[in-house]
C-alpha cells in the first residue's frame, strides 16, 4: 500500500474516492466544507433532506459530484463534534473503507482529520490511517480450499493535511503504521491458525524465518532436553501429556549496541484443553488462541525490526500444548521451577503461569532493563474488564503508568490493576513453596502475584490479554492486540515519537 499526504483541497484532488465527514447539528468537517462549496451546497441539501446522516459510521456514496474531481464522494457520519476522538476517527474511517471496498477504487483521499482530537496531530493521522486500512484489508484465507478471497484493488491512500510540515509528519506516521500493521497481521495469522498447524514447532519456525528475513535479528530455539538441563520443570510439567514437543523460543533484535534489552515474554500455549483439569466442551476450540501472547510479542519484535528502532528487544516464548493423557501432570503434583521454588499444581488448567515463571527466570540472563510478559492468562480478567481493556499489573507504578499511557495514545487501551500481599497470601501451600492457584475472587490479580514471585528485583509488568486477544461469535478471530500498545511504549522509550 502506498500512502501520501497532500495539502490540496479535497475537491481539486483527482482520486477514485474522497472521504469527508459530517458532525451532528449540520457541522461539516474541513474537507466536507470544501466539497459542499465546490458542489453548490450539495452536502447541506442532503443533510436537510435526510439523505445523509451524522450518526457515527453511517456512510453515503455519491457518484459524479459536480465541481469535484474525484469520481466518488463518501460522506461518513462523525457523531458529536465534542466527542470526536481517535477511536471514533478509526470507526468512521473504517466504515468508509468498508463502503469503498465494495467499489473498484484504487486511489482514495481521506479527508477526515485529527486536528481537533485531544492534541493528536499529523503523525497520528498518518499512523492511524495506515493501521485502519490494514484492519480493513486483513483477511485470513490460508486454510480455505478453492477460490481465494478477491484481491482488493485499493493501492493508494492519501491524507489531507494543512501544511508541508504536517505532510512530512503524516508520511512518517504512515510508515510507522505500516510496520505496526505487519506486526499485528503476523499476530493475527498465528492466532487464527488451527492448533494442529500452529504447534510449538510452527512458532519456532516462524521465529527463525523472521531472523532470516530481518537484519539485526537472531533466533535460538531450546528443546526439551535443554530446558530440562536448565531446570525448567514447571514449564515441562505442562507439556507432559502431549506428543508435541515443547520449545523455548528466543528472538533478539539488536538496534543499539551495549544497551540493556527490553524483554517481552509471551505465553505460547498453542492449545489448552485444561489438561487433567479438563475444560468444558463449549467454545473449547477458542483455546487455540491461548498462544496470542506469544504471537503478539513476536509481532512486536517484527515491528521494531522493520522500524529499525534504536534499542534492543528480546522475546522469550515458552511454547507448549496442554493435553490430558495417562502421563499428564495431575492435580496435587509438585514440581520444581527453574528458580528453585517448588509449586503445588492444584489445577492443571492454570498452566500459563507455570510456563511463564520459568520463562521469566530465564529472562534474567539478559540483565534486562525491563521485562513485560503478555498472556491470555485468566478468565477472571475477562469478568473484570470484559473485552475492551488489557489488564496491566506491575511492581513499578512508573512502568505501569507508562504502559497504560501508551495504550491510550495507541488506541489499544489497558487498565491498571493492583498487586499486593493480600492476594499473594492466597497462594500458600501446605506441601510446597506455593500453589499455582488461590481463591476464585480476584483471580486475575492472584495470577499476577504468582508471576511476581519470580520477578523480584526486575522492572516488570504483566499484561493479561484474555479479554482482548481475540473476538468470539460471528467476528471470531485474533485481534493482534497489544502490538500497538507495546510498539507505542517502545517508540517512547527510544525517543522515536514526534
Amino acid at each position: 500500500m502506498e500512502y501520501f499526504a497532500t495539502t490540496s483541497a479535497a475537491s481539486r484532488r483527482a482520486a477514485d474516492c474522497v472521504i469527508v465527514g459530517i458532525y451532528d447539528r449540520g457541522r461539516l468537517g474541513t474537507a466536507a466544507t470544501d466539497i459542499d462549496a465546490a458542489s453548490g451546497g450539495l452536502l447541506k441539501k442532503l443533510l436537510k433532506s435526510g439523505d445523509v446522516s451524522a450518526q457515527l459510521g453511517q456512510c453515503k456514496v455519491l457518484n459524479g459530484v459536480d465541481g469535484v474531481r474525484a469520481s466518488r464522494v463518501v460522506v461518513v457520519g462523525l457523531g458529536k463534534h465534542s466527542a470526536f476522538d481517535v477511536t471514533k476517527f478509526r470507526r468512521a474511517f473504517g466504515a468508509a473503507l468498508k463502503a469503498i471496498l465494495q467499489t473498484n477504487s484504487r486511489q482514495v483521499l481521506n479527508g477526515l482529520t485529527l486536528e481537533e482530537t485531544n492534541g493528536a496531530g499529523a503523525y497520528y493521522l498518518g499512523r492511524f490511517s495506515a493501521e485502519t486500512v490494514g484492519e480493513a484489508l486483513y483477511r485470513f484465507t490460508s486454510m480455505k480450499s478453492g477460490k481465494k478471497s478477491k484481491v482488493m484493488p485499493l493501492r493508494k491512500v492519501g491524507m489531507a493535511v494543512g501544511s508541508r510540515g504536517d505532510a512530512a509528519r503524516a508520511s512518517r506516521g504512515a510508515e510507522h503504521g505500516q510496520a505496526i500493521v505487519a506486526g499485528v497481521s503476523l499476530a493475527k495469522d498465528l492466532g487464527n491458525l488451527p492448533a494442529n498447524v500452529c504447534t510449538p514447532s510452527h512458532l519456532a519456525r516462524t521465529a527463525q524465518k523472521i531472523a532470516r528475513e530481518n537484519k539485526n535479528v537472531t533466533a535460538r530455539v531450546l528443546n526439551e532436553t535443554e530446558m530440562k538441563r536448565l531446570g525448567m520443570h514447571s514449564l515441562l510439567s505442562v507439556t507432559a501429556g502431549t506428543k508435541e514437543p515443547a520449545k523455548l523460543i528466543v528472538l533478539q533484535y539488536k538496534g543499539k549496541a551495549g544497551a540493556k534489552p527490553i524483554v517481552l515474554v509471551g505465553k505460547g500455549v498453542t492449545f489448552d484443553s485444561g489438561g487433567i483439569s479438563l475444560k468444558p466442551g463449549p467454545r473449547m476450540d477458542e483455546m487455540k488462541f491461548d498462544m496470542c501472547g506469544a504471537a503478539s510479542v513476536i509481532g512486536t519484535l517484527l515491528t521494531a525490526a522493520k522500524l529499525k528502532l534504536p534499542l534492543n528487544v528480546n522475546v522469550v516464548v515458552p511454547a507448549v500444548e496442554n493435553l490430558p493423557s495417562g502421563i499428564a501432570t495431575k492435580p496435587g503434583d509438585i514440581v520444581k521451577s527453574m528458580s528453585g521454588k517448588t509449586i503445588e499444581i492444584l489445577n492443571t488448567d492454570a498452566e500459563g503461569r507455570l510456563i511463564l515463571c520459568d520463562a521469566l527466570t530465564y529472562s534474567r540472563r539478559f540483565k534486562p532493563d525491563t521485562v513485560i510478559d503478555v498472556a491470555t492468562l485468566t478468565g477472571a480478567c475477562v469478568i473484570a474488564l470484559g473485552h475492551y481493556r488489557t489488564a496491566v499489573m506491575s511492581t513499578s507504578d512508573r512502568l505501569q503508568n507508562a504502559i497504560v499511557a501508551a495504550g491510550v495514545t495507541a488506541d489499544d487501551r489497558g487498565w491498571p490493576m493492583p498487586l499486593g500481599e493480600e492476594w499473594t497470601a492466597e497462594l500458600e501451600s501446605n506441601f510446597a513453596d506455593m500453589a499455582n492457584i488461590g481463591g476464585r475472587e480476584g483471580g486475575a490479580i492472584i495470577a499476577g502475584c504468582f508471576l511476581g514471585k519470580f520477578t523480584e528485583g526486575l522492572n516488570w509488568a504483566h499484561l493479561d490479554i484474555a479479554g482482548t486477544a481475540y473476538k468470539a461469535g460471528k467476528a471470531k478471530g485474533a485481534t493482534g492486540r497489544p502490538v500497538p500498545m507495546l510498539t507505542e511504549y517502545l517508540l517512547g522509550r527510544c525517543g522515536a515519537l514526534p
